[in-house]
């Protein structure tokens, strides 16, 4: 039985699979937009279709959302529709720590069941 080789990830693995930084910085990003907007989606128990009304946009791609499909969402996309949902999305820009050139981009979720679950009010306009 031969082994199999185990490398250590460098902690991003956008970056493990071969993303450049900007990418990757997009990505994680994106990933965790995408699994609040899942976690909020869900935490109402609607089917799709409630969802897509909520969002304003159709089923197919509440569909593409809920299985993780982030190719045609923006950053500005996923934050707007967890918007709608009554979730608020907050931004900390603060200066690298000295050693460090560059920044790096980190993104954290605090949804839990209970806040996905409180009435989605939407007499918001949309131009």
């Amino acid at each position: 039985m031969t082994r199999a080789t185990v490398t250590k990830g460098s902690g991003n693995v956008f970056r493990d699979l071969g993303f450049s930084e900007q990418k990757s910085a997009e990505l994680i990003l994106k990933s965790s937009l995408l699994q609040a907007l899942q976690e909020a989606i869900r935490g109402q128990g609607w089917k799709q279709i409630e969802a897509a009304a909520q969002l304003g946009i159709d089923q197919g791609k509440v569909s593409k959302l809920l299985a993780g499909q982030m190719a045609g969402f923006s950053v500005e996309r996923l934050v707007h529709f967890l918007s709608l949902l009554g979730q608020d999305v907050e931004v900390t820009v603060r200066r690298a720590p000295r050693g460090r050139r560059y920044g790096t981009v980190r993104a954290r979720t605090t949804n839990t069941a209970e806040n996905c679950r409180r009435p989605i009010l939407r007499n918001v306009t949309q131009k």
